[in-house]
């Protein structure tokens, strides 16, 4: 069957035949390809077709997809069981090995997304606070929940959504929308305030200098909690995530991605005070059945025990050496890019006029709804190389993707970005 046939297959039993809405190529147009398997850099799709893959699976695929030392310690892993709905030894290690990377993290808890630890890190500030409203920035996504989909970057901004039908008015009263890079003003009603470290949902803007710190001192001076939502940032910008890549910490930390090696997986933790506000010890109820699975638990070991400091050194170099060469390609072809690079984070912006790099989703919106990605994405589609779907969304670079395929790539990219500028 073709990608075509599957998508049709797909679309009769499954809503707009995806299971996550930026997948449906709402976004580019045309038709999504249906992944068979991955190895390393690289997926093939139904018909055979191999892509190097810049998705990763949006992040969680650090080491690249079917790491063997991965699928090992599943096959060993699975021969015991999938889940038991009680205590594993898997979590305690895993927890046990985020403590130590992270220095401000004292305690964590496992969920199952990345979606489910914000939402619980949200509900734990409110509890331990005895506060109501939230502060989020514009344009910056954090998973699926009524209280924050408001003002969402990803899959929200690239369907042109200011939230989702369905959330009531009631659900989103106590969350207050900031611009990202601009410190608001609180007072003595905020619980928290909720921030990507690095915006990586309304394609790639960093923080710029003295932002987060200025968040720390507001929130220090109110006694709000600060939140890192480090789904994407956890583990894969630093050996440590955010806290020591910019000397920042927070009060509570959201991870996702890649502590699952691949699988469903998520944490939220931060200091044991404030942890000691969760059930059982406390009155801020949360739970779930697949929560700490062993499955989960085992590939996030598997992965984060194989990465050092220095590998995290060597992949912040090659992105940036390619960052540098994706400008010169689009250069070459006549059109403006902008590559920005937090440590291994990637983005990418097109433009027909030379531009600055956005600070924040207005900046980013007019750059991602210019026409020019589309094209760009499915030329480079057609020529082996898969872009997310989506012009919100940023660049993997994974630790499988060789100095060949970035430079094979870069070939790619100048022919990409000719067809773009004539479409």
């Amino acid at each position: 069957m073709k990608n075509a046939e599957w998508f049709e297959r797909a679309r009769q039993v499954i809503p707009g035949g995806v299971d996550s809405p930026v997948r449906s190529f709402r976004a580019v147009g045309g038709t999504p390809y249906t992944v068979v398997s991955g190895r390393g850099a690289y997926v093939e799709d139904v018909e055979g077709r191999s892509y190097l893959d810049f998705v990763q699976s949006y992040g969680a695929s650090l080491l690249g997809h079917a790491h063997p030392d991965v699928v090992a310690a599943l096959r060993e892993a699975v021969e015991l069981g999938t889940t038991f709905g009680a205590p594993t030894r898997g979590e305690v290690l895993l927890a046990e090995l985020l403590v130590s990377r992270v220095p401000g993290l004292e305690q964590v808890r496992f969920v199952s997304s990345g979606t489910e630890a914000v939402m619980s890190a949200v509900r734990l500030a409110r509890g331990a606070t005895g506060r109501s409203r939230i502060v989020k920035f514009d344009g910056c996504y954090h998973g699926h929940s009524d209280g924050l989909l408001v003002a969402g970057g990803s899959g929200v901004a690239q369907l042109g959504l200011p939230g989702s039908a369905g959330v009531t008015a009631g659900a989103v009263a106590d969350t207050v929308v900031a611009p990202y890079n601009e410190v608001p003003e609180l007072d003595e009603t905020v619980a928290a305030v909720l921030v990507e470290p690095v915006a990586a949902n309304m394609n790639l803007v960093a923080p710029r200098e003295g932002f987060l710190e200025g968040l720390r001192a507001e929130c220090d001076r109110v006694g709000a909690l600060l939140i890192f939502d480090e789904v994407i940032t956890g583990f894969r910008l630093d050996f440590g995530g955010a806290e020591p890549f910019f000397s920042v910490t927070p009060d509570l930390y959201c991870f996702g991605k890649v502590i699952g090696g691949g699988l469903p997986v998520g944490a939220f933790g931060g200091r044991r005070e404030t942890l000691s506000h969760l059930a059982p010890s406390g009155p801020v109820y949360q739970a779930g059945t697949l929560s700490g699975n062993p499955l989960a638990t085992t590939a996030g070991l598997a992965v984060l025990e194989r990465v050092r400091p220095t590998d995290y050194d060597e992949l912040s170099r090659r992105v940036d050496r390619f960052g540098a060469g994706l400008e010169e390609a689009v250069a070459s072809a006549g059109l403006v890019a902008r590559a920005p690079r937090v440590g291994p984070l990637l983005g990418l912006y097109l433009a027909r006029e030379p531009f600055e790099a956005p600070r924040n989703i207005a900046e980013a919106r007019v750059l991602c709804d210019n026409g020019l990605y589309a094209p760009f994405f499915h030329a480079l589609l057609e020529r082996g190389v898969a872009l997310a779907p989506g012009a919100y969304e940023i660049l993997f670079v994974s630790m499988a993707h060789r100095e060949e395929d970035l430079s094979r790539t870069l070939d790619l990219v100048a022919d990409a970005a000719a067809l773009a500028a004539a479409s």
